[in-house]
């Protein structure tokens, strides 16, 4: 199969599909796509697998404030494949994909089975942090209408996070906590230098703002 008429196929398919917010939008995916595709080479991943699930993870948007949160990868994985039957893709593949793509949300709690499922939450969750993974954390927030940070302890330095309330607070209720998820060698050595940017970051701003 040619991955790369494959490709274009689903960015077509994407077209006609709304984004949740902007921080799941086309450029998020390519991100995805990208951080994919590297680790897919370095852990010898199957990229007939990897490649189609990356590009159509958020094939359904459900909003991050919505109770449907938690069934999104499955809506995504059914559409996905539904898609892919419909122009042929291998049948046998399409199991692995559904299961990649399923597995690939932090709120599914899916665990991963396959080493495709794997690079692809790995590749998914690379794109929360670093650089960034801030900016996209700042326009949910906006997007969510939260205040940055409370303004008694910004920093979750005496109470415990709550980021339904700030927005500061999700580097703390679970970007942080990323790092310590990724399935892979090589999705973990990025994670731990991406999440030490975000760090270096908080670190700036308490320099600001206190």
């Amino acid at each position: 199969m040619n991955l790369e008429r494959v490709q274009r196929q689903c960015l077509e398919f994407l077209g006609e599909t709304a984004p949740a917010d902007m921080a799941h939008d086309i450029s998020h995916v390519r991100r995805v796509v990208k951080n994919c595709i590297y680790l897919t080479e370095i852990e010898s991943a199957d990229a007939q697998v990897t490649v189609p699930a990356a590009w159509l993870h958020d094939c359904v948007a459900i909003a991050k404030d919505s109770p449907q949160r938690a069934q999104g990868s499955r809506l995504a994985a059914q559409a996905a494949t539904d898609f892919l039957s419909g122009i042929d893709y291998p049948a046998d593949l399409l199991p692995a994909v559904y299961h990649a793509i399923e597995a690939h949300s932090y709120s599914a709690g899916i665990p991963p089975r396959t080493l495709e499922a794997q690079v692809v939450q790995d590749a998914d969750r690379l794109d929360s942090l670093g650089a960034i993974g801030i900016a996209r954390c700042l326009l949910v927030g906006g997007h969510l209408k939260r205040p940055l940070f409370d303004p008694v302890d910004p920093f979750c330095d005496s109470r415990d996070p709550d980021d339904s309330k700030f927005t500061i607070d999700h580097f703390y209720a679970k970007l942080f906590n990323l790092p310590g998820t990724m399935q892979t060698g090589a999705g973990r050595k990025e994670a731990d230098r991406r999440a030490a940017l975000m760090r270096e970051y908080l670190d700036q701003l308490r320099s600001e703002i206190l």
